[in-house]
């Protein structure tokens, strides 16, 4: 069975790689090389990258920055029906935001098998006990997302060969 590929799906690797360029910023100015766009009905209401180095603030993750961003843009603190693109499995922090958001779907790239929120570590956007359910979709454009973190990694530690 081959994998047909719908007008989702390309519209998810569109808003992707916005999201690996916001991703490539951050690796530039010397952060954790990850990006984030928050997309309603095809338009970008806000996008953000990694800054808590820069910043000295442990809450600026690209996800918590473009939801700032976006909630700013419209003018309310819900964005219901709308879709964050991150290139890293959400932390849990980054999780719990986005269910006091209302997003309606995630879509990231790479699992973060130390932290993720969504299903490596934690399943938060699937627990039922919470009052928001989250759609939510990994793997997307994964290798690039990894490959950008791997190499940041690598450098950082001395290896960049």
């Amino acid at each position: 069975m081959t994998d047909a590929v719908t007008d989702d799906d390309e519209a998810d690797r569109y808003w992707m790689r916005l999201a690996l360029t916001l991703a490539e910023e951050a690796d530039a100015a010397g952060e954790v090389p990850v990006g984030a766009v928050i997309v309603r009905d095809g338009v970008e209401l806000g996008r953000g990258r990694n800054g808590p180095i820069a910043a000295h603030d442990a809450t600026a993750h690209a996800e918590i920055m473009a939801i700032r961003a976006a909630c700013q843009r419209i003018g309310n603190y819900r964005l219901a029906g709308a879709t964050l693109y991150c290139t890293l499995e959400p932390c849990a922090m980054c999780a719990g935001a986005v269910g006091h958001a209302r997003i309606a779907r995630v879509v990231y790239g790479a699992n973060d098998f130390r932290a993720g929120a969504a299903h490596s570590v934690f399943a938060v956007f699937d627990e039922p006990r919470l009052n928001h359910r989250v759609a939510h979709i990994g793997g997307v454009l994964a290798d690039e997302s990894a490959a950008l973190l791997r190499r940041f990694f690598r450098v950082r530690r001395g290896r960049a060969g």
